[in-house]
C-alpha cells in the first residue's frame, strides 16, 4: 500500500497563499522601486538629510573659492581663514540638525503649505485683475443706475 498524506487543511493553505501574496508583492514593488531609481536617480531624503547635505555643498563650494577680493595680497592665509569659519559654521549646524530631524520636516512642510497659500492668493488676484474691463471709464460709478430697481444693470438711452 501506498502511503497517503493527509489533505492540507483549508487554514494552512490560504495561509500559504497569502504569503506567496505578500512575497510576490515585495517583489515587484523592489522591481518598481529599483527601476525608478534606475530612470529619476535615488528618491529625495528627510529634509534634515537634505539641509546636511546643502551644508556641505556650499562648505565645499566656499572652501574651493578664491577670493577675487583680496587677490594675490592674502592667498593662502585668506583661503585658510575660509576653510576654518566653514567648518565652525559646519560643526554648529550639524548637531542641531541631528538632534531635531522632524522639526526640518515639518518646516519643509509649512513651507509646501506658505506657498501654495501664496500662489492661490496670487492667481486669485489674476482672475480680477484680467476680468476687469479695459475701459476703466465703464467702472466709473456715476454711470451706474441708481434710480428704478434693484439689479446691476444701466440706464440705456434709445433715442
Amino acid at each position: 500500500m501506498s502511503e497517503e498524506r493527509p489533505a492540507p487543511e483549508p487554514d494552512e493553505e490560504r495561509a500559504a497563499d497569502a504569503d506567496a501574496w505578500a512575497t510576490a508583492c515585495a517583489e515587484d514593488l523592489a522591481a518598481e522601486k529599483a527601476r525608478r531609481r534606475a530612470e529619476h536617480g535615488p528618491p529625495p531624503g528627510s529634509a534634515a538629510e537634505e539641509l546636511k547635505k546643502l551644508v556641505d555643498a556650499v562648505a565645499d563650494k566656499l572652501s574651493g573659492l578664491r577670493s577675487p577680493l583680496l587677490g594675490g595680497l592674502a592667498g593662502p592665509a585668506a583661503q585658510q581663514v575660509v576653510r576654518q569659519v566653514v567648518q565652525q559654521a559646519k560643526a554648529a549646524v550639524e548637531p542641531v540638525i541631528d538632534r531635531n530631524p522632524d522639526v526640518f520636516d515639518h518646516l519643509a512642510a509649512a513651507g509646501g503649505e506658505l506657498l501654495a497659500a501664496y500662489r492661490s492668493a496670487v492667481q486669485g488676484q489674476e482672475q480680477r485683475w484680467t476680468a476687469r474691463t479695459a475701459d476703466p471709464a465703464d467702472d466709473r460709478p456715476d454711470r451706474r443706475d441708481r434710480g428704478e430697481g434693484t439689479g446691476p444693470g444701466e440706464r440705456i438711452d434709445l433715442d
